[in-house]
């Protein structure tokens, strides 16, 4: 089987094409330009080209052969467009996840194909497994410190099926000794950080490419109800739920949080104190045109209630609650109060090891 690995510059994904390599695939190394605008990133990081010399090291290292291919195009429309869009409308997007359902499975995927491959191979820290019915499950990487489903949370069958995923049985400290084993020239490299292929970026300053700059008030919220103005921003759709920095305003005992911010009157709701009930909610609500069932046979009709275990965020231990299917869409009750429930980002709902659903939160109260 013709396999096309996409080589990042990273370890996990050359310890992915060391793992191919040695079982035999037939494989190709593919690496993929997605972004190369400096505007807003901080210095040294994410550098495409210092990524692109350690991929074909690894690439030569192993002996396979090594494509490059330019989706910077592809990423602009259906990632960071999508970005901006997003945080015009006050919401907070995950580029992670679009970038896999739009970028590493569909428009790489495609590129892989016109190649000659069958599959493709990342180094997500997931497992796939298929059922008697002939669906394919997503299943969390053992280890729980770098499992990666949820930024797979948006794939669906067609895409499950031309995946391959090495590193889904092994955890991190046995792929850095992989890769020093067989002497992989990314061996002792730092995990990226930041959005995916773009890197850590100032936000407000990566934003201003496409949206400007608007005084507004920051209102604080006392926990007895009432509200004051207390100091000034440049933008309410610069700011994030839950986000302690960039506020610049004293006079406070403990830290200032964002608790919600509202682009049409331009104004950011702040309160005192990471453990304000502001922060804190109970419910979700996921509009019809949003929700994903990976596995169709798992999907709820409409009236249904099932348990699940959910995640609001990448590497939050999962939350017990109820998922419920409504005429038009999906609400999630939680056990527990959760902080910092996010329009924009993306909720997924698991049945003990399988990633059963995702949606993107419309509302939380």
């Amino acid at each position: 089987m013709k396999v096309a690995v996409g080589l990042s510059g990273g370890v996990d994904s050359s310890v992915a094409a060391l793992l191919l390599k040695q079982k035999g695939y037939d494989l190709i190394a593919m690496f993929m330009r997605n972004w190369y605008d400096t505007t807003g990133t901080l210095h040294g990081d994410c550098a495409w080209e210092e990524d692109l010399d350690l991929a074909k090291m690894v690439a030569r290292k192993l002996d396979i052969p090594f494509h490059f291919t330019d989706l910077s195009t592809e990423y602009r429309k259906r990632v960071v467009d999508y970005m901006f869009n997003e945080y015009g409308k006050g919401r907070t997007p995950n580029p992670d996840v679009l970038c896999n359902r739009e970028i590493k499975f569909d428009a790489f995927l495609e590129k892989a194909l016109e190649l000659g491959a069958q599959k493709v191979a990342t180094g997500h820290y997931c497992r796939t497994e298929m059922t008697q019915d002939g669906e394919y499950k997503l299943l969390q990487g053992i280890d729980s410190n770098k499992d990666q489903s949820y930024f797979l949370c948006q794939l669906n069958q067609q895409q499950l099926s031309r995946a391959l995923f090495p590193l889904g049985e092994l955890w991190k400290p046995q792929v850095r000794g992989l890769a020093q084993e067989a002497g992989l020239p990314t061996a002792d490299r730092k995990d990226s950080q930041g959005i995916c292929f773009v890197g850590k970026v100032d936000l407000p300053v990566f934003l201003q490419q496409k949206l400007k700059p608007r005084e507004g008030d920051v209102v604080e919220l006392f926990r007895d109800g009432t509200r004051k103005p207390i100091g000034k921003h440049n933008g309410a759709h610069f700011y994030t739920i839950g986000q302690r920095k960039g506020l610049n305003i004293g006079g406070h005992v403990h830290p200032l949080f964002v608790l919600s911010t509202d682009v049409k009157t331009n104004t950011v709701y702040v309160g005192e104190g990471q453990d304000h009930p502001g922060l804190y909610h109970s419910y979700l609500h996921i509009e019809e045109q949003d929700i994903h069932w990976i596995r169709p046979g798992l999907q709820l009709k409409k009236g249904e209630t099932r348990p699940f275990r959910i995640r609001i965020r990448y590497r939050q231990p999962l939350q017990d609650g109820i998922v419920e299917r409504y005429e038009n869409g999906l609400g999630i009750s939680f056990s527990e109060p959760q902080r910092g429930i996010t329009p924009g980002q993306f909720a997924a709902w698991y049945l003990g090891e399988e990633l059963a659903g995702s949606g993107v939160i419309a509302s939380r109260s």
